[in-house]
């Protein structure tokens, strides 16, 4: 493996959309729901951010702000962004995952491209969510017109302020943004900016977390009755697992990833391919349309086996099921090398043995 690939790389994703959409909405709900995840925030300004409300602990840096519960957000410059993210990848900080407000940074396009250029192996890009605005759509694309450029390169749409608009409306909008975005580009419905953390990062279990009282700790003490609003938004979206001790093809996985149906929102998780030359790990990443594999070693005793996990709406899990199944191999240690390079067109730069080119941007 590449000395280069640290043990451990945070993934980075970006949240995309205009003025008035929700996108913060969004922000401060996943800051809100995140169990006992330590999320690193890249923001310009802090005025909508619920920064109060997360209990602010101190200065860290020059515009970097520690939030009890482990948040950090670093109001930056696009020309700034590559320091902070190093700042914010210090094992110091146990971050597990960096969000970036793309509004007011840069364009969607050139943040994506920062990102897949950054030689800082601590980060990898996790995908691109853009958020609409149901009841302003048509208004909004007449007012900014790079609109339709920025949806193109969306990895996953939140279609926000469902509640504002009929069916009919939500239908014609849909249909619109299918023909927008690229192929398979998930459209996820949402109202006051509500959508499960899950479909875009990890959730720490709210029992990981360490030390004195946390502001978590609080929230779940006080809400009433035992009843978790924080569990609502799971409610839309359906889960299937998949466990497999045999290796997987990686030729029969790449198509299956390939044509993945629209309603697979999440992929997460490790494989086991066994190719000679390959039998590292693989942590599986999906957001939308994104895909990347991150190889890495197996940890001593842990069973070396496939595990996925799929979250979408809408979805046949007996049917994925059945094609993930398929994917078994009798033999990879009798498969050829070269088998393996659909896989390692999603594996980040600095990956071991890259086929000739390159790796894809996924």
């Amino acid at each position: 493996m590449n000395s280069r690939q640290p043990e451990r790389s945070v993934p980075v994703v970006v949240l995309a959309g205009f003025l008035g959409s929700g996108k913060t909405t969004v922000l401060n709900h996943l800051l809100g729901n995140r169990g006992g995840t330590r999320i690193g925030v890249v923001v310009n300004d802090f005025g909508s951010i619920e920064i109060d409300a997360m209990s602010v602990a101190g200065q860290v840096g020059d515009s970097m702000v520690s939030i009890g519960g482990g948040c950090l957000c670093c109001a930056v410059d696009g020309s700034e962004l590559d320091a902070y993210l190093e700042k914010l990848t210090a094992p110091a900080h146990r971050i597990d995952v960096i969000v970036i407000e793309a509004s007011g940074l840069a364009e969607p396009q050139e943040m994506i491209r920062m990102l897949m250029a950054n030689e800082n192996p601590a980060v990898r890009y996790g995908g691109m969510a853009h958020v609409v605005d149901a009841a302003e759509f048509d208004a909004t694309r007449a007012r900014h017109p790079e609109t339709d450029r920025h949806l193109a390169v969306a990895d996953l749409v939140v279609l926000n302020k469902t509640d504002r608009v009929d069916a009919a409306e939500r239908a014609r909008i849909e249909t619109a943004l299918g023909a927008l975005c690229a192929p398979g580009t998930p459209v996820i419905g949402a109202d006051h900016g509500r959508i499960d953390p899950e479909l875009l990062f990890d959730r720490r279990p709210w029992t990981e977390t360490r030390g004195q009282l946390s502001f978590e700790d609080l929230l779940a003490e006080a809400d009433d009755g035992g009843h978790d609003h924080r569990a609502h938004a799971h409610a839309a979206y359906e889960s299937v697992e998949f466990t497999s001790d045999q290796g997987l093809s990686p030729r029969r996985l790449i198509d299956f990833l390939d044509r993945r149906p629209a309603g697979l929102y999440r992929i997460k998780g490790f494989v086991r391919f066994g190719v000679p030359g390959h039998e590292e790990r693989y942590e599986v990443h999906a957001v939308g349309r994104f895909l990347r594999f991150v190889p890495g070693p197996w940890a001593r005793g842990e069973p070396r086996r496939t595990r996925l996990v799929l979250i979408g709406s809408g979805i046949d899990g007996p049917g994925l099921l059945r094609e993930l199944e398929a994917c078994r191999e009798e033999a990879p240690q009798d498969a050829r090398p070269e088998s393996m390079w659909g896989v390692l067109r999603y594996v980040p730069r600095g990956g071991p043995e890259e086929p000739e080119g390159g790796p894809a941007d996924g």
